[in-house]
């Protein structure tokens, strides 16, 4: 007891707690559609002019850090400045269902549409960039009003300490997870991933976007200005994109760890199974 009231017990290993608010899981359901539409488009774009260049022009005859592209020996290639790598049958040169040889950077079970069509491809990529946009700043507004940001995500001194990510680092690798109530608090290698997301990685995408249409560019040529042109607005929206792509990889690979059937229902229901001990 506690000033005669009795003290709440913590949940333990087994109990199934409600661990995701309804906003939370519906933008993480309604980001999973947007990224891969956006995901998918955006590779058919790029199949358009498939080079990345630095600066406010890029044109063929133009040296570029990035290519996927079929050399003159027919094959697929993948250079990244003078790194050259062959891809052959998965980028650059490869079979479409029918076996008919393409040489575009993605192949066709990759993109939307599957067959080359940059103008409906465009029509998908901008049509969810709204939608990702408006999800992104709806659910920022909610996650201030509600202390979310400042509850679940803010880290302290404490978990800046080097030694204390270093151990977090270590715990991951060893497959460690935390168990009982304290599965519910993010660690700290969480919320810098998290915080890299919403506040680096899809803000970046999103206004450099904005940056190569050409309305905006008329509209507001600092935008495109602010990167240090066009194609640096390009290629620093494919580096995000990526990195995306990268931290979804990661994260579907620790809800396999984690155990899924628990992780996906927490995510669609709400509801969350608390780990037990280790050895239990």
């Amino acid at each position: 007891m506690r000033d005669g009231q009795p003290i709440a017990k913590e949940p333990g290993g087994g109990d199934l707690v409600r661990r995701h608010r309804l906003s939370t899981r519906l933008w993480h359901w309604l980001n999973v559609v947007a990224l891969t539409v956006m995901l998918m488009s955006g590779l058919m774009i790029f199949n358009a002019h498939p080079r990345l260049y630095w600066g406010e022009y890029g044109a063929d005859p133009d040296r570029p850090w990035l290519e996927i592209v079929a050399d003159d020996k027919d094959r697929g290639v993948l250079r990244l400045g003078s790194l050259a790598v062959e891809t052959t049958g998965l980028l650059g040169v490869w079979s479409d269902g029918e076996g008919r040889v393409r040489r575009r950077a993605f192949p066709g079970w990759a993109t939307i549409p599957a067959g080359y069509d940059l103008a409906a491809a465009r029509l998908w990529h901008f049509a969810f960039a709204w939608v990702l946009a408006f999800g992104l700043l709806c659910y920022l507004l909610w996650s201030l009003a509600n202390g979310h940001i400042r509850r679940d995500l803010h880290i302290d001194a404490a978990e800046w300490r080097p030694a204390h990510i270093w151990h977090d680092v270590k715990q991951h690798a060893r497959l460690r997870f935390p168990t009982g109530a304290a599965a519910l608090r993010y660690n700290v290698l969480q919320k810098l991933a998290y915080a890299a997301v919403l506040f680096v990685l899809l803000p970046l995408a999103i206004v450099t976007g904005l940056a190569m249409s050409p309305g905006m560019d008329a509209a507001w040529p600092w935008l495109t200005e602010l990167w240090g042109g066009r194609q640096s607005a390009r290629s620093l929206h494919f580096i995000a994109a990526f990195a995306l792509v990268g931290f979804v990889i990661v994260h579907l690979v620790m809800v396999v760890l984690a155990g899924p059937f628990n992780e996906v229902r927490a995510m669609v229901t709400g509801r969350y199974r608390l780990p037990g001990e280790r050895g239990r």
